[in-house]
């Protein structure tokens, strides 16, 4: 066979590409992005490069309409209309699972971030007040039920507006593990899940870097407090209680409400010093209070339950916590079998001349010169759907698994997130809008200020990283992020858990040991951010001003400069299989390249399991 000019053979090349080579014929392929490579008798044939952040051109297999007689048409339209019917019915129950994972995080959570808030001495600390805020939205799944919190503890004098502008700060953080954990769905297909994480951390990436920004000018300027308070001041202002409206929960709650019933009120409750033993199950959906005069001439306060709750676990004798575990389980399930509903029935509808047409729509951009006002037109849209659904979480993360598909862009993905941000903020204005002012409007200014401290500093942050192109980072850093979950699986999973539980944990250990303690180590961590952040800069564009030894990072043990080690660990340690880095690239080319080979010699059946 090696005599035999027209043999070949596979041999692995490492990482960065595969190679098939014998005689005259040599076929390579690349990373994605770097296209592939046929030399047949010294003639070399280079494909162009694929992207792997656009979705796959898929073809349309079905008879064309004009070539179907009438029972065909009446088929295929059938067959369309209860495809997309299917897309709603699992987009419905896809939002349900969402609010059933809310009540779970609650069920399991909500006591331990009520409870957080009454620390005063953690909360005085801006950096610990953040990450309040981040802990408490993670734990109730909700940053519309954190900013409610906050607002009605400023009302009630138990915070003050400059204490709660940080948790605010933090909730814009929390709210965006929903969207990232709604991206794991599609951790099975490399490419796919490349753009859907990237998609979903985008939203993580931009909030990070507003508060690591805009935190540090809040504590030296006080801008969001002063700037709110001069708006507040000119405001003729009026309680409205009809105001919180939700139309999301208008849609879903005929469901919802039959599973299962979480008062919220009760985290708030305990938050102002209430009874920690609360259950936060509801059990009266209908009561009264009836005020009597004892023999002793006190007044005694009576709630009566009018009418009692009806659903599943009303009457069930269990916990907190087992319900929790029972709706965890249950809406992640729920979660993952609608996820992959909507991306199959999705894929089955978009194909080919579809496919292109509402990428094309979708992704468009203004001709001329007005094609930097697509982003802003792409906000506002972003903006008017939270405020319709009262949640960016459901907004976001129906929007992921388009992004992975690849029937939106990241780069429209980007202001959508934005916009959402934005549109969130309502939350918090129509909680404070609602507020009881019974005792004076200086409750009433105090929560709308905190509520337009939440929007300003969406606004600022949106100014910050969106109207100059390059400062528009979080894209760049969410493609890291996409480009690394999708070489190791793992990583994913890592991010979550440091970046949403350990690194605040870690932050109020540090509280803990003292202010100047948590100074120190995040000015040396900012530092050491920053220096390798201006390194890696100089590497890519001015690597000759340099010293040769550190225009790369071969200096380093290759534990601090790669995940191989760390992937190495976890295949060793949990049966991992860490997937070729090129598998879904490589699968069509593999195939047409077996097809043009396969009287000429078998490729070695060994070394392509290898590979792939």
């Amino acid at each position: 066979m090696q005599n035999d000019p027209e043999a070949i053979s596979c041999e692995p090349l490492g990482e960065g590409g595969d190679s098939r080579v014998a005689g005259t014929d040599h076929f390579t392929e690349g990373p994605p992005g770097e296209g592939t490579s046929l030399t047949v008798n010294n003639q070399t044939t280079t494909s162009p490069p694929e992207d792997p952040w656009a979705g796959p051109e898929l073809k349309d297999t079905e008879t064309p309409w004009e070539e179907l007689d009438t029972k065909g048409k009446v088929f295929r339209c059938a067959w369309t209309s209860l495809r997309i019917l299917l897309v709603f019915t699992c987009l419905y129950f896809f939002i349900c699972s969402l609010d059933f994972l809310s009540s779970a995080f609650r069920l399991l959570g909500g006591k331990t971030a009520g409870r957080v808030f009454q620390d005063s001495e953690l909360v005085r600390n801006p950096v610990c007040g953040v990450m309040i805020g981040l802990l408490s939205t993670v734990l109730v799944q909700s940053s519309s039920t954190t900013t409610s919190i906050v607002v009605s503890m400023v009302a009630a004098d138990i915070l003050t507006v400059k204490l709660s502008i940080p948790i605010i700060m933090g909730a814009n953080i929390g709210t965006s593990v929903t969207n990232t954990l709604v991206s794991l769905g599609e951790i099975t297909h490399r490419n796919d899940f490349r753009r859907a994480f990237a998609g979903a951390t985008v939203h993580d990436m931009f909030n990070w870097l507003s508060v690591i920004v805009l935190l540090p000018l809040e504590v030296a300027t006080d801008y969001l407090y002063h700037l709110t308070g001069a708006i507040i001041g000119h405001m003729r202002l009026e309680t409205s209680k009809d105001a919180n409206k939700d139309l999301l929960k208008a849609v879903t709650k005929p469901f919802t409400k039959l599973i299962i019933q979480i008062d919220s009120k009760k985290i708030g409750l305990i938050a102002k010093g209430g009874d920690k033993d609360y259950s936060l199950l509801k059990t009266c959906c209908l009561s009264k209070k009836t005020t009597t005069t004892n023999e002793t001439g006190y007044n005694i306060t009576q709630t009566n339950c009018l009418k009692k709750c009806s659903h599943l676990f009303v009457d069930s004798g269990l916990t907190d916590s087992v319900i929790g575990t029972i709706m965890l389980i249950v809406s992640l399930t729920l979660l993952c079998v609608c996820l992959f509903g909507i991306v199959k029935l999705l894929n089955s509808l978009l194909q080919g001349h579809i496919r292109t047409a509402i990428k094309k729509f979708v992704n468009y951009n203004f001709p001329g010169k007005a094609a930097y006002f697509t982003g802003y037109v792409a906000i506002l849209i972003g903006m008017g759907f939270t405020v319709l659904v009262q949640s960016s979480s459901v907004f976001t993360s129906a929007l992921t698994p388009l992004v992975g598909i690849g029937v939106v862009s990241l780069d429209r993905m980007y202001p959508l997130s934005i916009g959402s941000n934005v549109g969130t903020t309502t939350t918090a204005i129509l909680a404070a809008l609602a507020t009881d002012t019974r005792g004076g409007t200086r409750q009433l200014q105090n929560s709308l200020r905190i509520a337009m401290c939440h929007l300003f500093f969406n606004l600022s942050a949106m100014c910050l990283w969106y109207p100059i192109p390059f400062m528009r980072f979080p894209i760049r850093l969410s493609k890291f992020l996409g480009n690394t979950s999708a070489k190791y699986r793992w990583f994913a999973l890592f991010y979550l858990v440091v970046g949403f539980f350990l690194f605040p944990l870690a932050v109020f250990g540090l509280a803990q040991a003292g202010w100047e303690v948590l100074t120190a180590v995040g000015t040396i961590f900012l530092f050491v951010v920053f220096a390798v952040g201006v390194i890696k800069f100089l590497q890519r564009k001015k690597p000759e001003w340099l010293p040769k030894w550190l225009r790369n990072w071969k200096f380093l043990p290759v534990y601090f400069r790669s995940l191989e080690p760390l992937d190495r660990l976890f295949k060793h340690m949990f049966g991992f299989c860490k997937m070729c880095h090129h598998h879904h690239y490589h699968q069509h080319n593999h195939h047409h390249h077996n097809q043009r080979h396969a009287e000429s010699a078998p490729i070695n059946a060994t070394e392509n399991e290898k590979m792939l």
